[in-house]
């Protein structure tokens, strides 16, 4: 008897430095995951079929997916799209109910549509998170983070253009098949792997060079997604930067922390115990690349802590308290000026967000936070000059 092929999963872009190895949590027998990518030009064809009025990363998804099915490389009997959804006042938690009725008018009705939350909405097309998906998860959100950071403060030092990249390029294909097999995703071996990497980076040549430090804070499509923030790492690369970016582990325990409060009671107890597990883990993280000469922020329960005197821990709306937790943890690491990144139309962004900056930057003396808009009938000039002011004013 032959053994049916998986079916695709396709996986809007979201976390560009992540992908590559969290992509594997979603592997089995039953999908083959497919992260898709797409220019710019992706949102000509969302808004083709989706209200302006809807926040900016609503479009660039529907594009995408829109994109990729109509190049007859997926069969739309055996294909579904992966979409997360928070389950909080964002409207991506609606995604699936603003993304049926267009794939269906554009002839797709065959596709399927799959919610990744831990909120239980739109429980009959949740995607099953199992054991091993979720063990997969944290080696690869860790990972992530390590290998991100790391190549973002080595980058613009290297004395052999490419080499750090190259380095990246290794790493991730070795913890791929780590993450493949799903062997060695024990906590000690996910560290043990932090260690190698980061010996190996900080042994890349390099040179003393004049940069401008920046951080980049805000909602998580503008702030990992290159599709979301038009390409912003290679741009400020070129304008001489070194950018940082938290990681993704700050925000899932965020996130987790934060919602569990609305679950049921098993689901809270069992939450907060995997929650504890995960922090002490990425604490363990923190420690190890600081180690090795690495700027890092506070590890997720020391940031929380830091972020009282600034704001309400208790607001979970968007990125919430940890927009402004992170922004003050890159100021006090030498990260001074920080760009606060936001798809337009992103209703907890502009309110909550955008609010605080003023505050912000009165609480934190010598910073500079200026933020910026992204959409699709907004101008590249527009968004340049914005990031243009951050670099060039005095601090």
């Amino acid at each position: 008897m032959t053994e049916k092929a998986p079916r695709t999963l396709l996986i809007p872009a979201l976390f560009d430095a992540h992908w590559p190895l969290l992509r594997w949590a979603f592997e089995s027998p039953e999908w083959h995951a497919v992260v898709l990518d797409g220019d710019r030009g992706v949102e000509t064809l969302g808004l083709r079929h989706v209200h302006n009025d809807l926040c900016y990363p609503f479009v660039l998804i529907t594009g995408q997916v829109l994109a990729a099915l109509q190049s007859g490389r997926y069969d739309p009997g055996r294909t579904a799209v992966l979409i997360s959804q928070a389950g909080d006042e964002c409207r991506g938690s609606c995604l699936i109910r603003l993304l049926r009725p267009v794939l269906d008018r554009a002839g797709f009705s065959r596709v399927r549509l799959l919610s990744l939350n831990v909120r239980g909405i739109e429980r009959d097309a949740a995607l099953p998170v199992t054991a091993a998906m979720a063990c997969r998860a944290v080696a690869a959100v860790l990972w992530g983070d390590a290998l991100m950071l790391l190549r973002n403060q080595v980058r613009p030092y290297e004395a052999l253009p490419g080499g750090t990249d190259a380095l990246w390029r290794r790493w991730t294909e070795q913890l791929s098949d780590g993450l493949r097999t799903g062997r060695g995703l024990g906590s000690r071996a996910i560290l043990r792997r932090c260690r190698e990497m980061a010996a190996d980076f900080r042994a890349v040549p390099t040179v003393e060079r004049q940069v401008r430090k920046v951080a980049v804070a805000g909602d998580i499509y503008t702030k990992y997604c290159r599709l979301g923030n038009w390409n912003l790492e290679t741009w400020l690369a070129r304008q001489g930067c070194e950018m940082a970016v938290g990681g993704l582990s700050w925000y899932a325990l965020y996130y987790l922390d934060t919602h569990l409060d609305a679950a049921p009671l098993p689901l809270r107890l069992g939450g907060r115990a995997a929650v504890d597990r995960f922090a002490a883990c990425q604490k363990e993280l923190v420690d190890i690349l600081r180690e090795a000469g690495f700027t890092v922020p506070p590890p997720f329960r020391e940031m929380k802590a830091q972020a009282e005197g600034l704001t309400s821990v208790s607001c979970a709306v968007g990125s919430g308290w940890l927009l402004t937790a992170e922004t003050a943890a890159w100021v006090r690491a030498g990260y001074r000026r920080v760009l606060g990144a936001m798809p337009f139309g992103c209703l907890p962004g502009h309110i909550y967000a955008r609010g605080q900056f003023a505050q912000l930057q009165r609480s934190l003396p010598g910073s500079l936070i200026v933020g910026v808009d992204y959409d699709a009938g907004i101008r590249d000039g527009t968004v340049e000059s914005r990031v243009r002011m951050l670099l060039d004013m005095e601090l």
